[in-house]
């Protein structure tokens, strides 16, 4: 029995989303003496069990724990906990705000588990971190299930980001624990089902590592009925086909005297050294100093793997070991059970467990599960270079709030780390070769560079001409982030976000970076929403035919005789800014159209197949745009010309709803905004005529030379 509890206030005190006050707890048992829940200041502790329970005492677990820890209630009446929302929850994120990614690295990790490893008698327990801060309003709860080193701190390099989306909570199971993986799942499930009963509106997210996969799954078999979004990272269920097998009978040889051969041992296992660290380099770095970072990371991390001895003895590692091998079994008999929505995230090069071999494997298992894979990467996922947990939730669109995804209400703006690894790493290629030049229209009819021309107050309705294979898109989306600091939403076609798109190898790859950036599905509702949020919205009304487009159709607007578009924009007084794009003809060349590429046998048929089974959204729709056929053209790359875009005259809809009710006045309008594209794309076709930087030889030199990228000179407007 406990019998004095004492708070002592953390310096880093908050109150997480359900606001619960945070505080570190000494318990003082009858042995005599101070339980220290917490030795680190950089964690706060939630007692052992479901915090939103009402105060209790627990038994002590099966093992080496001598000390019961009172459970304390540090739970909000419902009434204070409305009334607080609105004066400590974050309402919304700015863009392109500090996700602090590329912060931390392993060596963070093993400084921290130094602190956490200490012997408190304490059984396994919740710990929110304190750099997670204050996440948005009604965001869900996020529960970390670690690996076999039970720390917990296996997200330590993503708790800044996740913590605005999520009230993130980390399972700690100290090193000398021996719960059984059944009194795990038990001491999981307890606080799902608390969670649930004060929310059940509201997903919960377990997110498993490696051992905590297991765990994860285990409490989702058992709970089908509750809402849940479960996220592997290399899943402990191969086990039984694992590594690891081996290491039993070696341990058991293994001299005492030898124990700190033991971390060097499991990092051989773990992963890519190279990759962990590099976690924390600068990727806008030049190639000199990175490689100097990258030795300076790798000479001080190697000394700390030496601390591994201590997260994981001997002694814990038979343990641990033990335990792997009763909870893939156990995870793996309930398999069947499990409803919830999977996310299963693999590594290429995990040397530990045969993660690209059991993602095939649980996709086939799993009746709602999708696949990310990371080809290069290791067993230790979460803490290696590139892999940033936020991004991949909401590139996949699993981040919710309630019962549905919802595209528009449930979008989290992309932050800085987002925005450069998106374009310097994964368009980066694509970026320089193109030097995109922007120009817009003022309402004195004067052209500039830039977008000032453009209302920076929405709703604004972007309308414009699709190039081929949509490569317009990229360069337009950066530059109103970098300029004007908006995201602009883009109606992308809803074969993109489709589960047919998915398979087993699916790569997070550019589909997937359009949706971290706001891309949606192209409906009437989702035109709505964005407009009724004074979004700035990405429209083209030519859609995939126009992407699509044949050989002598280049700058032809393929658009549809309904002007639907224009009256929404009304509705809501929308500012239609048409605009133009070229240069298409100097990036790439068609040479297999839809035509010819029909006239190839085997070929066609695949084609016939690939639209048989498409998503339509022009059907009932006449004229040639409704002929959307879905194809891969045959292109050659070119010498890389320029694009070149022209945001015509902002069109004010304001005032005139009722106006444009009238389908003639609608239709009117409709013409003058596609004549207005049409007019932009002929006068940039003509002046870049006169761009003397043209060509990627001159901006090349000009670069190396004068200026950055955005700023090479162009044709004079």
């Amino acid at each position: 029995m406990i019998s004095s509890v004492t708070f002592r206030v953390s310096p880093y005190l908050v109150l997480n989303s359900q606001f619960r006050p945070r505080c570190v707890v000494q318990a003082s048992s009858l042995v005599g003496g101070d339980s220290t829940v917490s030795s680190s200041p950089e964690l706060v502790v939630l007692s052992g069990a479901p915090p939103v329970e009402e105060r209790e005492k627990i038994a002590p677990l099966t093992g080496g724990n001598k000390y019961a820890v009172s459970k304390i209630d540090v739970v909000e009446k419902k009434k204070v906990e409305k009334e607080a929302k609105s004066t400590v929850g974050l309402e919304s994120l700015k863009v392109l705000w500090d996700d602090a990614y590329g912060t931390k690295s392993v060596k963070d990790y093993l400084d921290r588990a130094r602190d956490m490893i200490r012997p408190d008698g304490g059984p396994p327990r919740w710990f929110c971190p304190v750099e997670c801060g204050h996440p948005l309003n009604d965001s869900p709860v996020l529960l970390f299930l670690p690996g076999i080193d039970g720390t917990g701190l296996g997200l330590i390099l993503h708790h800044k980001a996740l913590g605005k989306a999520f009230e993130v909570r980390c399972l700690h199971i100290p090193v000398y624990d021996l719960t059984p993986f059944e009194g795990l799942v038990n001491f999981v499930e307890k606080t799902v089902k608390a969670e649930y009963a004060s929310f059940p509106h509201k997903p919960i997210y377990l997110v498993g590592d490696s051992f905590g996969g297991c765990l994860a799954l285990a409490v989702a078999a058992r709970n089908p009925t509750i809402d849940l979004v479960v996220l592997l990272a290399n899943p402990a269920t191969s086990f039984g086909r694992s590594q690891l097998q081996p290491l039993l009978p070696l341990l058991e040889a293994m001299p005492d005297n030898l124990r700190f051969t033991l971390p060097y041992l499991i990092s051989f296992f773990v992963g890519d050294p190279v990759k962990t660290a590099t976690a924390n380099i600068d990727k806008m770095l030049p190639p000199r100093v990175a490689l100097e970072q990258l030795s300076v990371n790798l000479t001080s991390l190697l000394p700390r793997l030496s601390g591994l001895a201590d997260i994981i003895t001997k002694e814990t590692l038979f343990w641990k070991l033990k335990l792997l091998k009763s909870a893939a079994s156990y995870a793996n008999s309930r398999l069947h059970a499990v409803k919830a929505e999977v996310l299963l995230l693999a590594s290429g090069k995990d040397n530990m467990l045969p993660s690209r071999e059991e993602a095939h494997r649980l996709t086939k298992s799993l009746k709602n599960c999708r696949v990310r894979y990371f080809k290069d990467n290791g067993h230790i996922l979460l803490m290696e270079d590139g892999i940033s947990l936020l991004s991949v939730i909401k590139g996949t669109h699993t981040y919710r709030r309630t019962k549905r995804h919802d595209y528009v209400l449930d979008f989290l703006p992309p932050s800085m780390s987002e925005y450069k690894v998106a374009f310097t790493e994964v368009l980066g290629l694509f970026r320089y070769a193109s030097s995109s030049v922007l120009f817009s229209t003022l309402d004195d009819g004067q052209i500039v560079r830039g977008l000032s021309g453009v209302p920076s107050e929405g709703p604004v309705l972007l309308v414009g001409y699709h190039m081929l294979m949509g490569l317009d898109i990229y360069p337009l989306v950066e530059e109103f982030l970098r300029e004007k600091n908006i995201v602009v939403r883009g109606l992308a076609h809803p074969m993109l976000f489709s589960s047919r798109m998915e398979n087993l190898s699916s790569e997070f790859g550019l589909i997937d970076w359009m949706k971290v950036f706001g891309a949606v599905p192209v409906t009437g509702s989702n035109l709505f929403k964005l407009l009724s949020t004074n979004s700035h919205v990405l429209l083209y009304p030519g859609g995939a035919r126009e992407a699509l487009h044949r050989k002598g159709e280049e700058y032809k607007l393929i658009w549809p005789e309904q002007p639907e578009f224009v009256r929404m924009a009304a509705r809501f007084g929308a500012t239609i800014v048409p605009f133009g794009a070229v240069g298409e003809d100097d990036i790439a060349e068609l040479v297999l159209d839809y035509d010819d590429l029909m006239k190839i046998p085997i070929v066609n048929d695949y084609i016939k197949d690939i639209n048989r089974r498409a998503i339509r959204v022009r059907d009932g729709q006449s004229g040639e745009v409704a002929n959307e056929e879905h194809f891969i053209p045959g292109i050659l790359p070119r010498i890389p010309g320029r694009l070149y875009y022209l945001f015509g005259k902002p069109i004010e809809t304001r005032g005139k709803y009722e106006l444009l009710e009238d389908r003639e006045n609608a239709k009117e309008l409709y013409l003058q905004v596609k004549s207005s594209v049409e007019s932009c794309i002929a006068y940039l076709l003509k002046k870049r005529e006169e761009d003397p930087y043209r060509n990627i030889f001159d901006r090349t030199m000009h670069r190396a030379l004068n200026s950055p990228l955005h700023k090479i000179p162009a044709f004079e407007p």
